[in-house]
């Protein structure tokens, strides 16, 4: 994902209905938010193809259940890292499937990983190798109450 500025002004309410609508289902039809937000097919996916080229819509996924899918374990590891190692430690952590997110964040820790596996023996593992770069601390997830939800947008003379 590449920053862009946007201008959230340019937004207008069918903007912010059509994003809802995608978010809540990545799969719904052109026609079928037209038919909600009362514009053509047409004018939908060119308000789409707009809100993609302008970096707002960042691209469209399914949402998958990682235990069913026998990931039963789900940690998140904090990871101490020197700056001169980033150039080594990028390159490793996005080459790693059951790492589904890395932000670089403040604090004691610069890293901190949101990792899927199917028993704590991978986890261990992965956890020895991660080690190389730095000083580690992980919390395992028992449950999630909240968990990757959509990005509440809506025009900013609502949100006062």
């Amino acid at each position: 994902m590449k920053d862009r500025p946007v201008v959230v002004q340019e937004l207008d309410n069918i903007d912010y209905q059509i994003i809802d609508m995608l978010q809540k289902n990545a799969r719904i039809s052109a026609k079928e938010i037209s038919e909600k937000v009362f514009l053509s097919s047409t004018a939908v996916a060119a308000r789409i193809d707009r809100l993609v080229q302008r970096g707002i819509i960042d691209g469209f996924t399914v949402k998958l259940n990682a235990r069913a899918l026998g990931y039963a374990i789900r940690a998140f590891i904090s990871l101490e890292l020197e700056p001169k190692q980033k150039n080594k430690f990028y390159p490793y952590i996005k080459a790693v499937p059951n790492v589904v997110a890395c932000h670089c964040v403040t604090g004691d820790f610069a890293m901190l990983l949101e990792v899927v596996f199917k028993d704590t023996t991978e986890l261990d593992q992965f956890i020895g190798d991660l080690q190389r770069f730095g000083r580690t601390r992980t919390m395992i997830c028992f449950s999630s109450q909240v968990e990757h939800r959509e990005i509440y947008a809506q025009p900013e003379e609502e949100q006062e």
